[in-house]
């Protein structure tokens, strides 16, 4: 038992080891500066901080990380260090198109589970992946394991994981998009075949090869989504709900596969075509939808609320449109302004909210707040800093 623990503690110290972990916080800081780069380019502001992306890759993910790693050690889950290391090339030539969402394991555990399918026939890949088809089943089952938790973390994500992006509608007017896009890191201890660790009659359940050790893997999983209708935390729970059932469907094939292997990578197969479907699909029901965050016949769409700002403490929110500014209607920027600026000291917007009725927010200004609500509206890209609302 002691040699367990001992075993136990060198895997959870080994995550220093993993090229990964500092990976995936370099591209998270890359993310960041490319989104703050457009928040600029848009609004002529910076919505989030440049380091938002990056400390969300340090939440959440570790509570998925928790149950996947009780999971793989009573389970006993083992897959050879070749799938480990696949799995981590892969996500890192994915995540070089800066596409979050390819970092999803549907393509990156998917894409290693096609590797050693392919490896039973071609000597180039057998020479990487020596087990092959042997050990697809332990790597199938961990892609529905991780699908699970990719599709947890999704229907988690919350509006302020949204950043706003103005666009061109198909007749060429300036519309707003929300733009979510997430990273994050699972931390998970994994039983890794090749080690000095003897198998036990009973454990590991899965396994390839005559020993074993554990490894603490920091799995890098993505999400992202630009939608021009639906709001961002409910997009984002419908595609999460589609995901949890695509990964039901990969755990009945994986479960299949210790029996019968190519079902295995039947398994990988149909997380990358579902996964992609999945992403297909809620794009293509979007853009057949009116664009949300448009320009408003009656008042001023809301696009983006700044954090921390006025406007947020008022409650006012993306989606949402003001009618009219201390008692004067406004259908621009400028019409907006102007009627701000009737009451220094105070402002009261008649705001239509997501469910359709009117309702009425107010609030105190101090000095210099009638300039800094931090509401973002659509406007013309080639429109002056002067215009933006900060």
């Amino acid at each position: 038992m002691a040699t367990w623990w001992l075993e136990w503690l060198e895997g959870v110290a080994s995550v220093w080891r993993q090229p990964l972990l500092y990976y995936g916080a370099a591209l998270a800081l890359a993310v960041g500066w490319r989104r703050v780069k457009r928040e600029r380019r848009d609004f002529h502001v910076r919505v989030y901080s440049l380091w938002n992306e990056w400390r969300g890759l340090w939440t959440k993910g570790w509570m998925a990380g928790v149950v996947l790693s009780a999971a793989a050690v009573g389970i006993g889950i083992a897959v050879p260090q070749e799938a480990v290391w696949t799995v981590t090339v892969l996500t890192v030539l994915f995540s070089l198109t800066m596409e979050a969402r390819l970092l999803s394991p549907a393509y990156t555990v998917g894409g290693a589970l096609l590797a050693f399918g392919l490896a039973e026939r071609s000597g180039a890949l057998s020479r990487w992946l020596p087990d092959g088809m042997a050990s697809a089943p332990a790597l199938a089952m961990w892609l529905a394991l991780l699908l699970f938790s990719e599709g947890w973390l999704i229907i988690r994500t919350r509006s302020e994981a949204a950043s706003p992006q103005l666009a061109k509608s198909k007749r060429g007017m300036a519309v707003g998009l929300q733009w979510t896009q997430r990273l994050w890191f699972v931390p998970v201890v994994l039983p890794v075949s090749g080690g000095a660790l003897p198998l036990a009659s009973w454990w590991p359940f899965v396994s390839t090869g005559d020993g074993y050790s554990f490894w603490l893997v920091p799995f890098l999983l993505g999400f992202s989504q630009r939608r021009q209708h639906m709001l961002p935390a409910e997009a984002a729970r419908a595609e999460g709900r589609l995901v949890v059932r695509l990964a039901f469907v990969v755990a009945l094939l994986a479960a299949s596969g210790i029996w019968y292997p190519p079902l295995a990578i039947a398994a990988g197969v149909a997380a990358i075509i579902g996964r992609e479907w999945i992403a297909f699909s809620g794009h293509r029901a979007d853009r057949a939808r009116p664009p949300r965050f448009a320009r408003h016949p009656h008042g001023l769409v809301i696009v983006g609320v700044l954090p921390g700002s006025k406007a947020e403490k008022m409650g006012l929110s993306i989606g949402e449109v003001i009618i009219k500014t201390n008692g004067v209607p406004v259908r621009t920027e400028t019409e907006f302004y102007e009627a701000l600026q009737r009451n220094r000291a105070f402002c009261k917007l008649d705001v239509v909210g997501h469910n359709g009725e009117v309702r009425f927010v107010q609030g105190a200004l101090y000095e210099d707040e009638h300039h800094e609500l931090g509401l973002l509206f659509v406007r013309d890209r080639n429109a002056s800093a002067s215009e933006a609302v900060s």
